[in-house]
């Protein structure tokens, strides 16, 4: 399956997610309710996967964590703010940087209308 048909999954899911309990829960609640769809749905996805930053020859332990890793090719970054900013866009690029994923999705759902929250955000390695 390609990034693209995972991602389209996964929106699908995220409106599912929104549309029960609507904006303003904690990131850690919609995290939860997502990872449970898209594991219900059958792929396999990772939770707070930890992601080192390889500096040179030094493997760096920084605590970095991808929020959700879908079929090890799709990073979700998930928020609960008010408006997105280019520092969470700036994050996910990283986040995809450092994996060597090509596709992310930035999802705030803390929109009125969850596809306003969502953004995708490619690596062009």
């Amino acid at each position: 399956m390609t990034e693209n048909e995972l991602a389209k999954i996964v929106f699908d899911l995220g409106i599912k997610v929104h549309k029960f309990s609507g904006p303003g829960l904690l990131e850690s609640a919609y995290e939860e309710c997502l990872f449970y769809e898209i594991k219900k749905y059958g792929l396999f996805v990772e939770k707070q996967r930890a992601l080192p930053l390889i500096y040179e020859e030094i493997k760096l332990e920084t605590g970095y964590r991808i929020d959700l890793l879908v079929e090890k090719k799709l990073i979700i970054e998930i928020k609960s703010v008010e408006v997105l900013n280019e520092l969470h866009f700036a994050q996910t690029l990283t986040y995809l940087k450092l994996s060597g994923c090509r596709l992310g999705l930035l999802m705030n759902f803390n929109s009125v209308l969850f596809k306003n929250g969502v953004r995708r955000v490619v690596n062009n390695l």
